[in-house]
């Protein structure tokens, strides 16, 4: 019999299911062994609506997929019903598992994202009805039985856990940092005692090999790499990580080394132990939880010039 296997998306972009299709002809090769019962963003395949609240169901299957956080009623309800409706379920990319770039609003009230949205005559009760307090992980409403990292994560990880599961486990993925797969060199000199966001290039050309190219937190760029899980280069090895490939600082949106970590703490412990001056440091909560709002990372601000919608 077939792994028979379930795919939803929340609160996120759907690029965790195009990296399913970008295992090219290794995702082909799955479909003689897993078989997808609900994908909807690549298949036709509907919602059932059942009894008197017209509900959503979904197939019951051995392995479930989600992706994208939890930000709305309705993402909740889908997130319960996988978790009834499958065996196992797997939190796919950082979205699912730390928020990503949706629990940015988390800074924010619903009321006041709904107005940046929407304008201010927008009828609030209308808007705010179907929203959460807040964007959650997946793990922060029901059980996850693995965590996925990646935006979107690399298809050969995808494979790999396709692959385990069919053999009765779980994949071994990366557990180290960006840092440990980064072939760029150190002078060991210390870090600028001034670090912000890039607004100019790296002293780097493209086409050049990396490991010409000196450490860009060396060079005053705020890279998160140190704080950051490798593997956004894939499976081999041989693949720098994308961001560093590209001559541009680390984002951090592979997500924290470890699950519960914290990038924020972490990283202005890093900055500081080297003599970094982080008291003037612009938006660190946005810059620093880009991708790991959730897990109640990301707090309100204060209603002011900075809230969505207002005008500095």
């Amino acid at each position: 019999m077939p792994l028979t296997v379930a795919v939803e998306c929340l609160s996120g972009c759907s690029g965790c299911e195009a990296a399913m299709l970008d295992m090219g002809t290794a995702f082909m090769d799955l479909l003689s062994e897993v078989d997808f019962v609900h994908l909807p963003l690549l298949m036709d395949h509907k919602y059932a609506e059942t009894g008197e609240g017209k509900r959503a169901a979904v197939p019951e299957a051995d392995l479930g997929i989600v992706s994208g956080g939890i930000r709305t009623r309705e993402h909740l309800e889908l997130a319960i019903l996988m978790r009834k409706r499958c065996r196992t379920i797997v939190a796919m990319g950082t979205c699912a598992g730390h928020g990503g770039v949706p629990a940015l609003a988390n800074q924010y009230s619903s009321g006041e994202v709904v107005r940046a949205v929407c304008g201010e005559e927008w009828p609030a009760p209308c808007g705010e009805s179907a929203l959460l307090d807040r964007t959650y992980s997946l793990d922060e409403k029901i059980e996850v039985d693995f965590h996925l990292p990646g935006c979107p994560p690399h298809p050969d990880y995808i494979e790999m856990t396709f692959r385990a599961i069919l053999e009765g486990g779980m994949p071994a993925l990366p557990v180290k940092s960006v840092c440990d797969s980064c072939p760029v060199y150190r002078e060991g000199k210390g870090l600028t005692k001034s670090i912000g966001r890039s607004t100019r290039s790296a002293r780097y050309e493209l086409g050049t090999p990396l490991g010409r190219m000196r450490c860009l937190l060396e060079q005053g760029f705020l890279c998160m790499g140190p704080v950051t899980r490798g593997g956004c280069g894939g499976a081999s090895g041989e693949t720098a990580p994308k961001c560093i490939a590209a001559g541009v600082p680390c984002g951090g949106c592979h997500g924290p080394i470890r699950h519960n970590g914290n990038p924020l703490v972490d990283m202005l412990n890093a900055l500081m132990s080297n003599g970094v001056d982080v008291r003037g440091f612009p938006d660190r909560q946005g810059t620093l939880l880009r991708f790991t709002g959730a897990h109640g990372r990301l707090r309100k601000k204060a209603q002011g010039p900075g809230a969505p919608g207002r005008r500095t």
